[in-house]
């Protein structure tokens, strides 16, 4: 399902679809159809988990309850205001809180979103600092929440310092009894610096964690300069950077080209050492994972690698997994995992020898593991106008620094608001002390001192409480130059602050000195190195040797060594027999053509050897329901055949050319009707230039022309004419010769009978390609034409 985020409003549960006037309620008004409640109640459901559970906010980073989470510990005391910073309490506490106060959910459920706050494998920069047992990158889940204790990290500071300098709205919770944030007055944008991952109706998100000093550089460029290229931005924020380090190695024009769309996918690599050992020996050690890639899920890749399972509906292993298996133990004698609380990751490989290449064994393992994955980005989140969007890295830096902009405005305005109420208490304190005698009569003497003193010295009602408030001991001499010195100072402030609303520029220097600070304060080096490298692609090793294909009519392929195989001596299964041989290497591919036009490979290296009857070819392709095998050929990919069907097209092509890598094979031959493709031909000698194309139809006749005239087509299709077919006619067969031709068929009686023609007798056939051709003489039936 995909939700159409224009159709109604996020704000709004009211502009959800409602039942037009007389579609479907009853004659009082008070029923609804099924189909118009249910559709109600699920854009219901649907609004309450886009914007109540599953997606992070632009301006925050976070999700609700995640922020009811940091919230609810900073009430309770458990933000870093000292040195020493407060002591932890059991996590229950704080999920007991947060479920009464705020969040009537499951408690798994906050426990859940508490613990990965916790984990600096799953965050950046983890928000809570946990105490126990919170789980390991390898899956083990955290300890039941009575064990562990919890506290807010230092870095929370970026986002609970301002809460109660009226910089956000307040809401009330679910039951009216208290209130809560709408939103965290976010210091630095810390949907990029965590990151995000969660599942929606209708919408998902994967929003890649990053720098903080590099998303800091960007947000100030981008608040410079707010025409900023592409480019530049980029060159300040280069790519993501997981909490696990590892490598980058997409290309920057795919990474930019995800951060421009918001939607992408990027590879990653572990990151690895080699150390030597005594006696040349050495060994392999991975230090760093690629993002949501654990120890143990490398090493029960490695198991399924070298101890593979039968597949289901299987009686042993298929070729792949022994070659696989094969190529593996070639290189690779064990593995260990030695991680520790010192090293994070540590993942030993040892190779089969010292003689093993060291590119080889990484090659190997980065090609069938884990160590070499992909990532994807999708950066959907709720924007600043409340609606679930996929937006750039340009759009959550303008939507972000929009929001801190606003959100350093209403500090300064809220300061000011809280300056100049000060400042008038203080003038009325100043003013009481220049005539405190008078003050104390008025106080003593009148039974509304409070109304005598703002009618005689002009106060307003608060500088009136304030003085009737006011300790005897405020009203020493020191207590007047005091009162002067803090109006100079507020007076001071307020100049400042209202600098700071009435120009815009005065703000924006504002913004950017505080995040340059805080960047300062809580910023580190990068954990993931970004190099652009080749995806890993291993190539299994054959061993270059003669063999010869044997296929039966029924299917049975099998290769035996050598190229001195007697065709006599070989044997099949009951009612089969021998279809062909091919001699050719070991590294080259089977080809089967189907009689839908498709072509099929198989490596030959993988077909069965000994004396066997083979392995039927079905088990090694997939053949499409209603197709039938027709031909097969096995030779070297250079090697240029000729294709034709029995509706008179064809083509030149190499076998190559023919190679997929699907076991469904690719459409090469475009066939109509009822059209048949024809036994391939090779060219002698592998060039086109002086070799001649024969052409034989089912009625008789025979057409020679210069091979040349025919093209390459290398993608395969229809191909051109070769032979002008009349009524119901048909093109039997073709043959690529250079001096002399065999024509089989029969004679008088139906005995067999051949044709070898050459010289004068072979030029009476010749003519240009499209022709009708001749009847072939001394035959009363053709079959067949080969090559002399």
């Amino acid at each position: 399902m995909t939700m159409n985020q224009n159709s109604f409003d996020f704000d709004d549960p009211q502009s959800a679809p409602q039942p037009a006037p007389g579609g479907g309620g009853s004659d009082d008004g008070n029923s609804l159809t099924l189909a118009h409640y249910a559709e109600r109640a699920y854009l219901e459901y649907a609004l309450s988990v886009v914007k109540g559970r599953a997606l992070p906010d632009v301006c925050d980073g976070q999700k609700p309850v995640q922020r009811r989470i940091l919230y609810s510990m900073e009430r309770m005391g458990l933000s870093f205001t000292t040195a020493s910073g407060p002591k932890a309490v059991k996590s229950a506490r704080v999920v007991g809180d947060v479920l009464g106060r705020f969040h009537p959910h499951g408690d798994q459920a906050a426990y859940d979103a508490l613990v990965r706050m916790a984990q600096d494998f799953s965050q950046r920069y983890p928000l809570i600092d946990g105490q126990g047992n919170f789980g390991s990158r390898d899956g083990d889940g955290a300890a039941a929440m009575r064990y562990t204790e919890a506290r807010l990290a230092p870095i929370t500071r970026l986002l609970l310092d301002e809460i109660d300098e009226g910089t956000v709205d307040f809401v009330p919770n679910y039951d009216g009894s208290t209130q809560e944030p709408r939103q965290l007055p976010a210091r630095l944008p810390f949907v990029l610096l965590n990151g995000a991952s969660g599942i929606a109706v209708g919408l998902a998100t994967e929003v890649p964690s990053h720098n903080l000093r590099e998303v800091a550089a960007a947000a100030v460029a981008l608040l410079k300069n707010e025409k900023l290229s592409d480019e530049e931005l980029f060159s300040h924020l280069p790519g993501p950077d997981y909490p696990g380090g590892g490598q980058l190695i997409s290309s920057p024009e795919d990474i930019q080209a995800a951060y421009r769309s918001g939607r992408g996918s990027l590879k990653l690599r572990a990151r690895w050492k080699i150390e030597d050992l005594a006696r040349g020996q050495w060994q392999l050690v991975v230090t760093e994972l690629p993002h949501g890639t654990s120890s143990q899920k490398v090493l029960e890749e490695i198991e399924e690698l070298t101890n593979p399972k039968i597949k289901a509906g299987k009686k042993a292993l298929t070729a792949d997994q022994q070659q696989l298996k094969a190529s593996i133990l070639a290189v690779l004698d064990g593995v260990r995992d030695e991680s520790s609380k010192d090293a994070p990751v540590r993942l030993v490989f040892e190779p089969k020898s010292r003689t093993v290449e060291q590119q080889e064994l990484i090659t190997q393992l980065l090609a069938h593991t884990s160590l070499e994955t992909s990532a994807s980005i999708n950066m959907t989140m709720i924007g600043a106008d409340g609606r679930p969007t996929q937006k750039s890295l340009r759009q959550i830096l303008t939507e972000w620094l929009g929001y801190r902009m606003a959100t350093v405005e209403r500090r300064t305005q809220h300061r000011l608001d809280k300056v100049l109420d000060r400042i008038h208490v203080l003038e009325g304190r100043q003013l009481v002390l220049l005539n405190i005698d008078e003050v104390i009569r008025i106080i003593r003497n009148s039974d509304e001192p409070k109304a005598a003193l703002i009618e005689r010295f002009k106060l307003s009602d608060r500088q009136a409480e304030d003085i009737l408030e006011i300790r005897l001991r405020q009203l020493a001499r020191l207590e007047a130059i005091k009162i002067e010195q803090e109006l100079k100072a507020l007076r001071e402030e307020q100049n400042k602050l209202q600098d700071i609303l009435d120009n815009p520029s005065v703000l924006k220097r504002t913004v950017v000195k505080e995040i340059e600070g805080d960047a300062k304060t809580y910023g580190d080096e990068r954990r993931t190195l970004i190099q652009e490298e080749k995806k890993a692609v291993a190539e299994i090793k054959v061993v270059d040797e003669p063999v010869t294909v044997v296929v039966s009519m029924k299917g049975w392929v099998r290769a035996l060594k050598g190229h001195e195989v007697d065709p006599a001596a070989l044997s099949f299964k009951s009612g089969d027999q021998l279809y062909g041989t091919f001699p050719c290497r070991s590294v080259d591919p089977l080809i089967v053509f189907g009689s839908n036009g498709r072509v099929y490979s198989v490596p030959v290296s993988v077909l069965p050897g000994g004396r066997g009857d083979g392995q039927p070819i079905t088990t090694l392709i997939e053949l499409e329901s209603g197709t039938q095998i027709v031909h097969y050929w096995a030779a070297a990919t250079a090697q240029r055949l000729v294709l034709a069907n029995t509706g008179g097209f064809g083509l030149i092509a190499q076998v190559g050319d023919l190679i997929s890598r699907q076991k469904a094979g690719k459409t090469f031959l475009s066939l109509e009707g009822e059209e048949k493709p024809l036994p391939p031909s090779p060219v002698p000698g592998g060039e086109v230039l002086g070799v001649q194309l024969a052409c034989l139809s089912l009625g008789g006749r025979l057409l020679t022309y210069a091979l040349d005239e025919l093209k390459h087509q290398p993608k395969g299709g229809r191909g051109l004419t070769l032979m002008e077919l009349e009524g119901k006619d048909l093109l039997l067969s073709v043959a690529a010769f250079t001096q002399t031709l065999q024509v089989l068929g029969s004679g008088r009686g139906g005995k067999p009978k051949e044709e070898l023609l050459k010289g004068a007798g072979l030029a009476g056939y010749a003519g240009k390609r499209a022709r009708k051709g001749k009847p072939v003489e001394g035959l009363q039936k053709v079959a067949r034409v080969l090559a002399g």
